[in-house]
This record gives C-alpha cells, sequence and structure tokens, in this order.
C-alpha cells in the first residue's frame, strides 16, 4: 500500500512539472507545438519499456474496449489546453482548476459506477475542494505601483 501511495504522489510531482514545461515549451513555440512535442516524445518513451517489459500490442484489436480509443484524443486535449492556460494564469491555478475537474468527475464516476463507500463525506470533501478553489480564484492580486 505504501509504494502505491508513493508511487501515486510521484505520479502528481511529475504532472506538476510536465505541465509547467509544456507551459514554457508553448511560450516559444505554441500550445498545439508543445502538446505534439509531449505526445511524440511520450509515445517513443511508452514504446520502448512496452517493447521492453511487454504488453504493448493486444493479442487481437478486437480485445481493446471501445472507450480505449478515446484516452488519446482526450489526453491531447488535456496537454494541449494545460499548455496553452498556464501561461495566461499560473501553473497553481492551473493545477487547483484541473484537480477540482478531476474531483468532480471522480465523484460524478463513483455515482454512475456505484463505488461502495460515505457519498456524503465524498460530496463534502468535494465541497470543500470547490469552495477552495473559489476562495485561491478569487484573492485580489496586489496592484503594483510604477
Amino acid at each position: 500500500m505504501i509504494f502505491s501511495i508513493i508511487f501515486a504522489v510521484t505520479a502528481g510531482v511529475l504532472v506538476g512539472i510536465s505541465r509547467q514545461v509544456n507551459g514554457r515549451l508553448s511560450v516559444s513555440t505554441s500550445p498545439m507545438m508543445s502538446s505534439f512535442y509531449n505526445h511524440i516524445v511520450g509515445f517513443i518513451t511508452v514504446s520502448v519499456v512496452a517493447v521492453v517489459i511487454g504488453g504493448l500490442i493486444p493479442p487481437t484489436v478486437s480485445e481493446v474496449p471501445l472507450y480505449g480509443y478515446l484516452a488519446g484524443p482526450i489526453g491531447v486535449i488535456f496537454v494541449a489546453a494545460g499548455s496553452w492556460v498556464i501561461p495566461k494564469i499560473g501553473a497553481v491555478n492551473t493545477a487547483v482548476l484541473i484537480i477540482g475537474g478531476q474531483m468532480f468527475m471522480s465523484a460524478v464516476m463513483d455515482v454512475v459506477e456505484g463505488v461502495e463507500g460515505q457519498p456524503l463525506l465524498r460530496l463534502a470533501g468535494l465541497a470543500l475542494i470547490l469552495v477552495g478553489m473559489i476562495i485561491a480564484q478569487s484573492r485580489k492580486k496586489p496592484q503594483v505601483m510604477a
């Protein structure tokens, strides 16, 4: 269990670094070029790792569920949107909004899937996250005197 927690936190740190790198790259190129570089290097990396470890190609294409083909286009939109937004609103605001969106969708998916647990506590936690996002976004920026 501790390995899974460490792995998840590491993945979160890497997402933050990835968003920042893509945001900086989009400033010097464009959000689409940043997304392209992200995905081409990612494709090469996952291909090499999967060839070494195995499991890159399913025995038959029919074994891939239809929704399996949606992750790629969704990932492209996610990376391109992040690359476009980070230079405009900053890494922290982008991360807060992305995490809020993830939490909201996760709660919806748990309800749809009928995941057991404490639905009121989950909804209360989601509400606290959303309130925190609103508070974080509503803070006035300090005015700079010229």
